[in-house]
């Protein structure tokens, strides 16, 4: 918060990352996260239309929409411009039909989108019967006129690389992507209930979605103060002073003015004390029967959007529609095309306004603005080389400051300053000057090469006129705007037409008919072409580069002789799937490209499965030659042996690659999983299993053989001394028969869980913060392991009464069932080498029991600290190297026989005392630094009194959530390998914390690792335990659960000791199953409580 108790202003990209966090967690786990049951787009044309709703269908595809969102882009009727308050009526109309066409077609009779409805057809339609319908729309049609080279793709699906060094061998983001995040924000406010969110598309409004507050019943719109002279550039609203006669905690809106001069807007009453204004952002919510009411209007018949069609009127959203919900305007829009119905239909409701105090607009309404934009730092959040091959970069120039993206570049070019390259082949020779946008010059020939002068615009749209390979290649100046006629000062290529006419001996006939407005948008400058290079050559004519003759004849010449296009006939000439296919099969190309120079070079470093999706986006042709080159260059032998390269990451890519070809495995997952394993085998200092099982050093120092020592009574001093506190054990000789008890407590992770995790913590440092504690008072995890000098075989008992005799322990080999209930025992024994042929006499006997007083799945580390307990026990009676060093290995390879893929710091966790940061060192054998972190009494207290265990309940396995987390590692998703550096960092930061004694930081810690950890895997908490954190928000520094798989047991640390108290009280009442535990610091050299905390 600021000093002065308001919310701090933060940099607009870091709302923009907060908001990608919502999205992609209410994509992968919409239970959590409310996600968008509908989301329309509005279109200019049919042609368009559909161009967007495949835009639609790949950002589905791609992981940024929900899989059973409803996804619909819907043309102005006629094509016709119609205006955005018709658009949006016109849009919920297209919707209802197309819920009525899903619900006739859908047997079960499911309702829509996420939710199910038995209301019948009539009550989904009118008006969307579930109340917690959520629906988002964005205009996005029109026709960029000041963005003319955006025309053909959208101006909302202009590329926009914010954020995108997070992931990039991931799609290319485009600005409707980043405002599907700042929706997805929104969207959280509307507390599990329905609504309708209305943005544009040329506007990226960073700020806090999630902070608004909304009616019950009503619109409101977002506002934000702006300076008079900005404000009276747009529409401003007149709010009331309070909240008087109305049924919201929102201020009423009581007068809507359009582009009001600062006399007007005193007058009214418009300026704020501070002499702002506030600004009407052109983003909606409308709720409750304000949203009903707006449906059934959409569906009247006869369809009012027929009136405005009749008399070629518009209706704007801004005016006409919120207008009805304004009373002060009724009597303007009584008078206005479909006034009086919009008054009858929704002037029962009412308009509030939010004042987002913290929003900044990136407005993308010009090419300067768009380059502007680009062209800031933000904080290194700005990805300006993104999925492009630069071609012999050493005799390239590309500005710092351009943005290189989808492109393919070869040798001896340049690119000037700040300048915007998209989906682009450019040729030897080619330059770019500074402050320029290229687009669509695809072309591979050496003909095709150009020279685009500093703030100019070149772009290559084909067209659908009956000829084949139609094309046109456009220029224009960054700052023409095409809208202002060349009398009022309009200009062509940043110059006057007069003398841009005169240089080239172009007369007006040429380029206006008659009562046309002679503007650049009238101007047929473009002549249609079958091949790039010639397009080329007369707009580096038209932009005064070229002066030459193109095949023997004057470009002037051949120019009039060419059927020639204006900016405002192309809309209606684009071939707009062609559009589509050109740059799919351009970044199919540039990821085949990728793939195969990643599996060349022999690294592997490149996202295979994000690769081989853009691959998929081309042509079948080009996928299929693709794939197959892949495949066979990654399947030839030399990768049997690669030297650099885990056989795991190799089995991984062949089979993503398989996968995206459609083709059977050559390989299955288990030889991944064995692959992991025998790594994390070699790893960890041991031999190959199959080939000597288990053979474990027996050479312990003089110190362990010296603790080792069987006194039949407990060896406190053992916990202290030799191992470092291992745990509570004992262990005695008599009549043959050796006996070894050992006594575990359990572990709480602060931070850093994931990078103990193979392949990770064989491969890179990790780092875990934890500490290892009882509950109750007792450590809750024991190990009994009993060797009889008669007898032969094992029998394996545990605290639930399940039991099993095995006669010959030589037959136990692992692989073992993940249904085996002593395959953790069975597993322990093969890594102790008690399975191996020479390792027990023919006349001995073990009896190993169990006990666990916690459940399994609990996200204390249950299974990985009892199996430690019984590797310690088998030790001790083999009188073996019991070092917790070596305890910790095996337990590693244990995990690994087992399938479940575990990591070290569970069992480290509880082997070790007290708190703890310990890191991992890669390498054969892997090297683990335990680092104790001293506990003064002013922490224990602080712990005492601020820290609560509590149980939720919400039991889950780690094992399936440890193979998606390792198999997103194999494929190198560079979000995933961000986090867990995160991690790794954060667990240092904790340690240095804790030493300071400082518990507020150790929450904020706490905290961010939760994040990381859902980012990791959005399954890891569930809305009951969602529910457990909201509850006590107001009290809480820091919350997280325990665990990498979302386990059962969370820790919070309260703001102080009074408010943890009633935290402590208010999950009390939640009742059973939550429970608050005493706890404390398993610290064998420190008497705790006995009362516990």
């Amino acid at each position: 918060m600021a000093p002065d108790g308001g919310r701090v202003r933060r940099e607009p990209l870091e709302y923009l990352e907060e908001a990608w966090r919502v999205l992609r967690l209410s994509v992968r786990c919409p239970t959590r996260v409310p996600t968008w049951d509908a989301i329309v787009l509005t279109a200019a044309s049919p042609a368009q239309a559909e161009l967007y709703q495949l835009h639609l269908e790949r950002a589905q595809r791609n992981g940024t929409i929900g899989e059973k969102t409803v996804v619909l882009a819907v043309p102005d009727p006629e094509g016709k411009r119609i205006g955005s308050g018709a658009a949006t009526v016109n849009a919920l109309r297209a919707l209802a039909h197309r819920l009525q066409d899903d619900l006739e077609h859908n047997s079960s009779g499911e309702g829509f989108g996420q939710h199910s409805s038995g209301q019948g057809l009539a009550a989904m339609i009118r008006p969307f019967a579930d109340p917690r319908m959520r629906v988002l729309l964005l205009h996005t049609g029109g026709d960029s006129k000041r963005v003319p080279w955006a025309n053909s793709i959208g101006k909302a699906f202009i590329p926009l690389p914010f954020l995108a060094a997070d992931d990039p061998d991931g799609s290319i983001l485009t600005l409707f992507d980043h405002i599907l995040a700042i929706s997805a924000s929104v969207l959280q406010s509307f507390s599990n209930k329905g609504g309708l969110l209305i943005m544009t598309g040329d506007v990226l409004p960073c700020f806090d979605g999630s902070s608004i507050t909304l009616p019950e019943n009503g619109a409101v719109v977002i506002t934000v103060p702006a300076s008079l002279a900005r404000a009276a550039k747009h529409g401003v609203i007149l709010g009331s002073q309070g909240h008087e006669n109305t049924t919201s905690d929102l201020p009423l809106v009581v007068n809507l003015l359009q582009k009001p001069s600062a006399t007007e807007m005193v007058e009214k009453g418009a300026v704020l004390a501070d002499g702002r204004a506030l600004l009407d952002t052109g983003i909606f919510v409308v709720r409750g029967a304000a949203f009903s009411n707006l449906v059934e209007f959409a569906l009247l018949d006869p369809n009012p959007v027929g009136d405005i069609l009749a008399t070629g009127d518009e209706v704007s959203l801004y005016e006409e529609i919120a207008g009805a919900w304004v009373l002060a305007r009724h009597g303007w829009l009584a008078s206005r095309p479909l006034g009086k119905k919009l008054i009858d239909a929704l002037g029962s409701s009412r308009l509030y306004h939010h004042c987002a105090e913290e929003l900044e607009f990136l407005h993308f309404g010009t090419s300067s603005e768009v380059l502007d934009h680009l062209a800031e730092d933000h904080k290194g959040r700005v990805l300006r080389n993104q999925f492009s091959a630069i071609s012999g970069s050493l005799m390239c120039e590309v500005a710092p400051s351009a943005c290189v993206i989808g492109c393919d570049i070869q040798t001896n070019v340049s690119v000037g300053e700040g300048s915007l390259v998209f989906s682009c082949t450019l040729v030897e020779g080619v330059r770019i000057g500074s402050g320029c946008v290229a687009t669509g010059l695809t072309s591979r020939n050496p003909e095709s090469k150009f020279a685009l002068p500093d703030r100019h615009c070149l772009w290559r749209v084909p067209v659908s006129i009956g000829i084949e390979n139609a094309q046109v290649i456009l220029c224009c100046g960054i700052d023409d705007d095409p809208k202002v006629s060349s009398a009022s000062g309009g200009t062509i290529c940043g110059g006057q037409w007069a003398k841009f006419m005169s240089d080239r001996g172009i007369s007006k006939c040429d380029l206006w008919g008659p009562d046309v407005q002679e503007n650049l948008w009238n101007a047929k400058l473009f002549p249609v072409v079958t091949a790039q290079e010639k397009g080329c050559k007369f707009a580096m004519w038209l932009m005064g580069v070229s002066w030459g003759i193109f095949d023997g004849k004057s470009l002037l010449s051949l120019w009039r002789d060419c059927r020639r296009l204006s900016l405002g006939d192309l809309h209606s000439h684009i071939d707009f799937n062609e559009l589509n296919q050109e740059v799919s099969d351009h970044i199919a190309t540039l990821a085949g490209g990728f793939l195969k120079a990643s599996i060349v070079c022999g690294s592997l470093g490149r996202n295979v499965a994000q690769l081989c999706r853009s691959i998929a986006l081309g042509r079948e042709e080009i996928v299929a030659k693709v794939l197959q080159e892949s495949r066979s260059l990654i399947a030839e032998p030399k990768w049997a042996n690669a030297i650099f390269v885990p056989s795991s990451r190799v089995y991984q890519a062949l089979t993503d690659i398989c996968e995206a070809a459609g083709d059977a495995h050559p390989v299955s997952d288990a030889w991944v999983w064995n692959a992991v394993a025998e790594e994390t085998s070699a790893a960890v200092g041991q031999s190959h299993i199959e080939e000597d099982r288990g053979a474990t050093s027996s050479s312990g120092t003089s110190e362990d053989c010296e603790a080792s020592s069987f006194t039949g009574e407990r060896n406190e001093s053992a916990v202290s001394t030799r191992t470092g506190g291992m745990g509570e054990f004992a262990a005695s000789t008599s009549k043959g028969v050796v006996r070894s008890r050992i006594e575990l407590p359990v572990r709480l992770d602060i931070v850093g869980g994931w990078s103990d995790t193979p392949p990770w913590s064989i491969e890179r440092v990790g780092c875990v913060l934890n500490m290892a504690v009882q509950l109750d008072g007792l450590s809750p995890l024991c190990a009994e392991v009993v060797l009889h000098r008669g007898g032969t075989g094992v029998s394996i008992s545990d605290e639930a009464g399940n039991s099993i005799t095995i006669d010959d322990i030589r037959t136990i080999q692992p692989p073992f069932s993940s249904d085996d209930k002593f395959r953790l025992v069975k597993a322990a024994l093969v890594v102790t080498g008690f399975t191996n042929k020479t390792s027990i006499a023919t006349s001995e006997r073990l009896e190993i029991a169990t006990c666990s007083n916690v459940p399994r799945g609990s996200g204390l580390g249950v299974s990985s600290i009892l199996a430690a307990a019984v590797v310690k026990g088998l030790l001790e009676v083999k009188q073996d190297n019991t070092s917790s060093d070596n305890v910790a290995r095996l337990v590693l390879v244990l995990e690994q026989i087992m399938g479940t893929g575990g990591g070290w710091q569970d069992q480290i966790g509880g082997v070790y005392p007290g708190i703890k940061c310990t890191t991992s060192i890669p390498g054969r054998p892997m090297t683990l630094k335990v680092e104790h972190v001293p506990v003064s009494d002013v922490l224990r207290e602080e712990l005492r009194s601020r820290m609560l265990v509590v149980f939720t309940g919400q039991v889950r396995l780690a094992h399936t959530v440890l193979q998606i987390v390792v198999r997103r590692y194999l494929q190198h998703d560079a979000r995933l390998i961000a986090a867990i550096k995160r991690l790794t960092v954060l667990a240092k930061l904790g340690e240095a914390a804790f030493a300071a004694n400082d518990l507020n930081t150790i929450g904020s810690i706490m905290t961010e690792a939760w994040r990381l950890h859902q980012e990791l895997d959005p399954n890891c908490s569930n809305t009951f335990v969602d529910s457990l954190f909201q509850k006590v928000q107001h009290l809480s520094c820091g919350h997280k659960l325990v665990g990498a798989g979302g386990g059962g047991f969370a820790i919070f640390i309260g703001k102080n000791k009074d408010a943890t108290q009633e935290m402590k009280s208010l999950l009390q009442s939640v009742g059973p199953p939550v429970q608050v535990y005493r706890w404390n610091l398993f610290e064998p050299e420190f008497k705790a409580d006995p009362d516990g905390h």
